[in-house]
């Protein structure tokens, strides 16, 4: 079991909505081009309007709110590990349930869609989650899986390994900057993880880039993910020296360059045995094989 996905851990990240808080606010109003994530993961998928969703790590409904224009007649359910996090989600009461994407408390095939956006690498046992979104998916239903690459960020990256190399009495060759928690389940690992649970998987990318022209918001948005990166140093080396270089680093390059830009890319997995996307092809495919005489 890997720190970002120990239960314990994640239920100190998660206590409150603090630390996702200053994540969501980093990434709106630092990065370019200007796109709501969200609203922008909400379009991947083909709506009726009249779907019955089911949002596991909803947290504080950043995807509820943006829901709501797909149809009045959407049905809305949101589930979290942790209680803290639905204390501020603007949904009814009733609609929300703290619990396990191991274990969801609903019956067989109750869903149109099942949203699980950047969560699931936080889950202890992946593929038990996944073995439970395609349980309660309707037969045609879809599953929605947000995530980032596993290349996302690699100047962050490059500076953190080279901080902790300037800190730590290990040789370099056995420094490596603390694994992001997206690694567990990216875009690369996530279709193959997906592919094993579902006929069908598509992939959206959507590159784009933090641009920081000052170094405190940076230190901060590091700084959120503490609890998640701070036990993968090196037992010799203190998250606050980390930062300290960290900051000395990328203030002496917006200093020259005058910004520090850092690539991401995230985006969104669809996947599912006849639904949504897949559908048209599964109808042709049943088509010609009738037509040919096969079963």
């Amino acid at each position: 079991m890997s720190v970002t996905n120990d239960p314990n851990v994640v239920r100190r990240q998660y206590a409150t909505d603090e630390r996702i808080r200053i994540r969501h606010e980093t990434h709106e109003k630092y990065s370019i081009p200007k796109i709501d994530f969200a609203q922008w993961a909400l379009s991947c998928p083909a709506w009726r309007g009249d779907e019955t969703v089911l949002d596991v790590g909803c947290g504080t409904g950043n995807y509820y709110t943006r829901l709501q224009r797909y149809g009045t007649g959407i049905r809305y359910y949101g589930l979290d590990f942790s209680p803290g996090m639905l204390l501020k989600h603007p949904a009814e009461r009733p609609a929300l349930q703290v619990a396990d994407a191991m274990a969801l408390p609903y019956t067989d095939h109750s869903f149109d869609l099942v949203m699980a956006n950047h969560m699931l690498y936080h889950v202890a046992n992946i593929d038990q989650a996944l073995r439970e979104f395609r349980r309660v998916l309707k037969p045609n239903g879809v599953l929605m899986v947000a995530t980032n690459s596993q290349g996302t960020m690699p100047e962050l990256q490059v500076l953190m390994r080279r901080a902790i190399i300037l800190l730590t009495r290990s040789g370099a060759s056995q420094v490596q900057p603390p694994i992001a928690s997206s690694e567990l389940f990216a875009l690369e690992n996530g279709t193959r993880y997906l592919s094993h649970y579902f006929y069908g998987v598509v992939r959206y990318d959507l590159p784009s880039a933090f641009v920081f022209r000052e170094i405190d918001p940076l230190i901060a948005y590091l700084d959120s993910m503490r609890d998640l990166r701070e036990p993968q140093l090196p037992s010799d080396v203190a998250w606050e020296d980390v930062m300290t270089i960290m900051r000395q680093q990328v203030t002496h390059l917006i200093h020259h360059i005058g910004e520090f830009v850092i690539n991401k890319l995230a985006g969104v997995l669809l996947a599912s045995d006849n639904g949504g996307f897949i559908q048209e092809f599964s109808e042709h495919l049943g088509s010609v094989r009738s037509d040919n005489g096969l079963r």
